[in-house]
């Protein structure tokens, strides 16, 4: 399947259908891995000791934020020129 036949509703609308299970399995199994090797294996730092390890949820956190605006700064300008509807979905998931 080529990339640009995600570009139709249906079909895209199938493929996450299809893809979304895998995906949230895959997602809760690296989410718990990373928590786990986050605060429990990852040494406290010889300054700030345990302390460091807020960066190891504020600053994925301020990442994927951005993350998100941006996608819906991009979403809502493909709504507003091209006036695709998947545009417009995006957007309003983001």
């Amino acid at each position: 399947m080529a990339l640009i036949e995600l570009a139709n509703p249906t079909r895209f609308l199938s493929f996450s259908g299809r893809v979304q299970p895998w995906l949230i399995g895959a997602t809760a199994v690296l989410l718990a891995l990373g928590l786990y090797l986050s605060f429990f294996v990852a040494p406290p730092d010889y300054q700030q000791g345990d302390a460091v390890r807020i960066m190891f949820i504020h600053v994925p956190s301020a990442w994927l934020s951005m993350l998100a605006y941006g996608l819906m700064a991009i979403a809502a300008l493909g709504t507003l020129v091209w006036r695709h509807p998947l545009a417009d979905v995006t957007a309003r998931s983001a």
